[in-house]
Formats: C-alpha cells, sequence, structure tokens
C-alpha cells in the first residue's frame, strides 16, 4: 500500500504549494491511527531510504497536517524490518549471510524512538521541553504499542551551563 502524502496536503496557501513540490517524489507505505483517552495520533509510516528526505521538510509537513487533523498528533516513522536472531543447534537453517546490526530488535526499537521525537533528540533537554512536552503521552503511548516496551520523557536539569 503506496500513500501519495502530497494528496493530503492541499493546496491552501502559499507554503503548502511549496511543500506539495518537496513531496512530490516522496510517498508514505503505510499509516495507522491511534486513539487513547482524548488524544488521537496518527503514525506515517515511510521507506528508510526516504526518511532523511521527510525529515529535511518534517516541520512544515507536520504543521500542515496537524492543521488539517485539528486535535490529532503527526509523528513519522520509517518501516524498519527486525530480522530473527541466527539459532545454534541441528534446528537451525543454514545463515546465508550475517543479520546487519540494523536489523537487531534493539537498533530497530532505538531507531523508532528516534523516528518519533525527530526534532529532538532522544536524550531531552530542557531547550526542546516547550516544543516537544505537550507530545510527551502520544510518545509514550505509540512507542508502547509499537514494540510493547513502556517508555518515560523526562526533561532533566543541565548538568553544565
Amino acid at each position: 500500500m503506496v500513500i501519495a502524502v502530497g494528496k493530503l496536503v492541499k493546496s491552501d496557501g502559499g507554503s503548502a504549494t511549496e511543500l506539495e513540490s518537496q513531496l512530490s517524489e516522496l510517498y508514505a507505505v503505510g499509516a495507522q491511527d491511534y486513539a487513547f483517552g482524548d488524544k488521537k495520533c496518527i503514525v506515517i509510516y515511510v521507506p528508510v531510504p526516504q526518511l532523511r528526505d521527510f525529515q529535511k521538510i518534517h516541520p512544515k509537513l507536520v504543521r500542515e497536517l496537524e492543521k488539517k487533523f485539528s486535535g490529532t498528533h503527526i509523528l513519522i516513522v520509517a518501516k524498519r524490518r527486525i530480522l530473527e536472531k541466527p539459532m545454534r543447534g541441528k534446528n537451525r537453517k543454514p545463515i546465508k549471510q550475517k543479520r546487519p546490526r540494523s536489523r537487531t530488535l534493539t537498533a530497530v526499537h532505538d531507531a523508532i524512538l528516534s523516528d518519533m521525537v525527530f526534532p529532538a533528540e532522544v536524550h531531552l533537554d530542557k531547550s526542546q521541553q516547550t516544543n516537544v512536552e505537550h507530545k510527551v503521552d502520544t510518545f509514550s503511548y505509540v512507542y508502547k504499542r509499537l514494540t510493547g516496551k513502556e517508555v518515560v520523557f523526562e526533561f532533566p536539569e543541565p548538568l553544565f551551563q
């Protein structure tokens, strides 16, 4: 299922047409919406090779989509694959090639977390608190749904100023 993301953003103003031209060659491979409590969230899955291109226009795209779907948080996450651990013993399949680090469970879960909080980094600091604080509950819920792991987001005081 390939979704043209440019069709989601209609030309309402000058910035939207600029955004549409940047989105013309980009596409999404899926989308899923989540509702928890009184909040809603849409997770847009994009191909891993196009993730950097999506991150270049991330603030504009998220702003336009959040205007269109009012009251809904928009998250852009790359669609990654987890390969199983190579088995030892007599019941194993022959290994044709070594499993890359980027396909391990830990690496994929770390990458999902960094994709979700993209404008900020995984090591949250006070300077990003105003930009991201209203989405912290959404991040926790969606990460739990995607990976099955609990996560808590905090904004610690900086050690050195």
